[in-house]
């Protein structure tokens, strides 16, 4: 058994394995060029976080997708360096937003070159994407800019909040779906059309991602409450800190409101008080550790994962089905 990709996903066919390990060279080659200009200092804030690293997600995605046409096509490769150009163009302005410090183990762009030449960096990153796609056709760029509006309507609604008399949690699972799940969707098929794969496997693949997405997204809100910081690589508690109601935190306050136990309004009130203190932020952390509300997101994390393999049972049985399925597994296990 060998790995590949994210989560120590493992692949069992050596075939396999030699094909998206390939993809996955070619795609950084493809990223490093991409974000070459004849302006060194563009070039520089452009592979500022190419050159960090990260997991390549949905590059991955695409590969695997791939796989259920031919993996050789000529538009593979750049439909998965597009997919994370912009992946990567929405990270320069997220952390603008969130006025992040690190990304990815190194400085942030906006700490080191400030905010307005990271936010110009994220839109030559979204511009070369589109570059790329164009030359795939106009299908893959209508399909790319209908997944950005998404992706931003998804930020916006998150800024925004939920209106009055809608469900905080549906509207959150929305937000994510825009957020994360409309670009992991893109993934798998852009994977799948630029391969030639039959409509019907576009359409299963897309189905796939969109789930898998919204997953992936959910087990990151029970790792930031449940995991320490030698698990995640990422200080425990950080959204709790920065008081960003994430999925474990919109179940609490549901069951507040609906059972009104003492014990839980005390803990909104403590999650509404200031968590850059300390001693509050690890009262705050050890308290949602042990609180049912955490057992409840692990379930919805594994409802979509379940979701997500489900929307793949019309596919033919191969090792790249296995793969995807066993990329379920691995979400699921993120979250416990």
């Amino acid at each position: 058994m060998t790995v590949v990709g994210p989560f120590g996903l493992s692949v069992r066919d050596q075939a396999l394995e030699a094909d998206v390990q390939a993809g996955l060279t070619a795609v950084e080659e493809g990223l490093l060029e991409a974000t070459k200009s004849e302006v060194p200092f563009i070039t520089e804030a452009a592979q500022h976080l190419v050159r960090a690293g990260g997991k390549r997600f949905r590059p991955l995605l695409v590969m695997l997708a791939a796989q259920f046409g031919d993996p050789y096509a000529p538009g593979v490769v750049p439909s998965a360096v597009g997919v994370e150009l912009t992946h990567l163009a929405t990270l320069y302005h997220d952390d603008v937003m969130d006025e992040a410090e690190v990304r990815r183990g190194v400085e942030s762009a906006n700490v080191r070159w400030g905010n307005s030449v990271a936010v110009l960096t994220g839109d030559f990153l979204f511009a070369r994407a589109s570059q790329i796609l164009a030359d795939l056709g106009p299908e893959v760029v209508r399909i790319q800019a209908e997944a950005f509006e998404r992706l931003v309507t998804g930020q916006i609604l998150e800024t925004a909040g939920p209106t009055d008399g809608r469900d905080p949690v549906d509207h959150y699972l929305d937000v994510l779906g825009g957020k994360t799940g409309s670009l992991v969707a893109v993934s798998c098929r852009f994977g799948a059309m630029t391969s030639g794969a039959d409509e019907t496997v576009v359409d299963v693949l897309t189905q796939y991602g969109e789930r898998l997405g919204v997953a992936f997204q959910l087990a990151d809100d029970v790792l930031d409450i449940a995991s320490d910081s030698h698990e995640s690589g990422k200080t425990p508690g950080t959204d709790l800190r920065e008081g960003i109601s994430t999925l474990p935190v919109l179940r609490l306050r549901e069951r507040a409101a609906r059972l009104g136990l003492a014990e839980d309004i005390a803990l909104c009130e403590l999650l509404d008080s200031d968590l850059t203190d300390d001693a509050r932020h690890a009262e705050a952390l050890a308290a949602l550790r042990a609180h049912p509300a955490l057992e409840q997101a692990r379930r919805d994390t594994v409802r979509y994962a379940e979701e997500a393999r489900s929307a793949l049972a019309p596919l033919p049985d191969c090792d790249a089905k296995l793969a995807l399925v066993e990329m379920c597994d691995a979400v699921v296990h993120r979250a416990g």
